[in-house]
């Protein structure tokens, strides 16, 4: 199937999801992460009426970007950066990205504030959270994400808008949800301490659907919209 097919398929499949557990259909966003895919797979997306694409590389990312701009000037899109963020990185983050997904330390909180340019709106960010406590995997602890989210909730250059997770794979729908009710639980916390939030990124092809019932408002989509990835290239 065509890219603009499979984009059909995935939302009719987010719209079922959402209204079998009561949610309008229109509070979920779709992410397009379109990392390892050029930017020709990006226009023909956003020909079929995406606008949000999430990529992981810094550099891979930006020449993408530069790239569509360059094919397709018309376009406007939302440029999310969901990978793990490095200090030496912060800056072109802050410049290119209208979104960051995993932030997890005060440091980079504050690099990406202060290098933020002045003339572009706050960097909308989302707390990564290591909901299944894997070594492995980046992440804010739970138990501190209250005292980063106070941080990142005074910086100027961010605007928090919630939680992220990536959570252990599994493979019945019950599992699945257990670590998304975890961080809409954290989410809520958020809200009793006085720092409200709307976003929760959660959810990716093979658990959208345990994220959307656990109240996932961003899920991040890639292989079931442009296909199995090719990392050699």
């Amino acid at each position: 199937m065509s890219i603009a097919e499979n984009i059909t398929k995935v939302r009719q499949t987010m719209d079922r999801a959402a209204a079998e557990h009561g949610r309008d259909p229109t509070s979920v966003r779709l992410l397009a992460v379109s990392k390892t895919f050029a930017a020709e797979a990006v226009i023909q997306a956003a020909d079929s009426g995406q606008i949000a694409f999430g990529e992981n590389y810094l550099q891979e990312a930006i020449d993408k970007q530069q790239a569509v701009h360059s094919l397709r000037p018309d376009l406007s899109l939302e440029w999310h950066f969901i990978g793990p963020i490095q200090s030496n990185k912060t800056r072109p983050i802050a410049e290119h990205f209208a979104w960051v997904h995993a932030l997890d330390r005060e440091k980079i909180a504050r690099r990406l504030s202060e290098q933020r340019p002045q003339d572009l709106p706050p960097l909308n960010v989302c707390l990564q959270v290591n909901v299944s406590g894997e070594d492995s995997k980046s992440g804010v602890a739970p138990a501190e994400v209250l005292a980063l989210a106070q941080v990142v909730t005074i910086l100027p250059g961010l605007s928090l808008r919630g939680l992220m997770a990536i959570p252990e794979p599994a493979d019945d729908f019950e599992s699945q949800r257990k670590p998304f009710a975890l961080l809409r639980a954290l989410q809520q916390q958020l809200t009793e301490a006085g720092i409200p939030t709307d976003t929760l990124s959660m959810g990716m092809s093979a658990d959208m659907h345990a994220a959307i019932a656990e109240g996932a408002t961003i899920v991040r989509i890639g292989t079931s919209i442009f296909g199995k990835r090719d990392y050699a290239n």
